[in-house]
């Protein structure tokens, strides 16, 4: 069993950053791909950013590309999403996914836990 759970969500204006973050428990991070999902509401959940197990390689959404950067600390056992120059169109519940594979994938059905989500708001 894996538990995920993600922080560093909230209200912030256009412009701003906030960094998420998504602690993992109960397996070997080490060894997974982890993604960042978020799904604003009327929309389709969306892949963000993907990481593989190493770091090495990394996918994001054209939508955030020079803007989120994703990373992690495997000794920490967390994954992690700053988010730079925020829109209000980055509003959103974000949740981080762990897929039990050491390689990304960016569809949301090869991703095999997920935490609850955290809100991010981006004002105007």
């Amino acid at each position: 069993q894996v538990q995920l759970v993600e922080s560093g969500g909230g209200l912030v204006q256009a412009g701003g950053s906030l960094r998420l973050s998504c602690a993992a428990s109960g397996r070997t991070f080490s060894s997974y791909a982890m993604g960042w999902f978020r799904q604003a509401p009327g929309k389709e959940r969306e892949l963000v950013a993907a990481i593989s197990w190493s770091g090495s390689s990394t996918y994001y959404a054209d939508s955030v590309k020079g803007r989120f950067t994703i990373s992690r600390d495997n000794a920490k056992n967390t994954v992690y999403l700053q988010m730079n120059s925020l829109k209000p169109e980055d509003t959103a519940v974000y949740c981080c996914a762990l897929r039990a594979s050491r390689y990304l994938a960016q569809y949301d059905s090869a991703y095999d836990y997920w935490g609850q989500g955290t809100q991010v708001t981006v004002s105007s």
